[in-house]
């Protein structure tokens, strides 16, 4: 990965960036994360202008992360130097929602999403009402 890609990420890659990362987390990527990721990208008016081709390219990125010693650091480094700070929640709901895909969280993808809060800044409490809106919306 150049110097050059990682200046060409986006907010919204970003955010793409960290939904893919918390469905990784585990090491076996489900079909309801890779769909709720989707649906957000198509959906929400965050990504009204991204362009879908570029999750694939941010995947990878992602990936070629996880594979270096310090990628998950590296990760948090680029959200914190492309992502506006007032779309960090938005950040954290959309790693809550991915989260809860696929009706279970394990260790690893809650370990994740404090380590998120954590980088991220967002409040605890804040954080709280995000995970409780999350449930509610994946409860079966």
């Amino acid at each position: 990965m150049t110097e050059e890609t990682l200046q060409l990420l986006t907010p919204e890659d970003c955010l793409v960036a960290v939904m893919v990362a918390v469905s990784a987390s585990d090491e076996n990527i489900r079909t309801a994360e890779l769909v709720k990721i989707q649906n957000a990208v198509n959906m929400l008016p965050v990504f009204a202008s991204y362009d879908t081709d570029r999750i694939n390219v941010v995947s990878r990125t992602v990936f070629d992360l996880f594979e270096q010693e310090d990628g998950l650091d590296a990760l948090f480094g680029l959200v914190r130097d492309i992502l506006p700070e007032r779309l960090n929640e938005t950040c954290y709901a959309l790693a809550c929602d991915v989260a809860a895909a696929d009706g279970t969280l394990n260790e690893n993808e809650l370990r994740l999403l404090e380590e998120i809060r954590y980088e991220l800044n967002v409040d605890r409490l804040h954080a709280a009402a995000i995970e409780r809106g999350s449930r509610a919306r994946h409860m079966v």
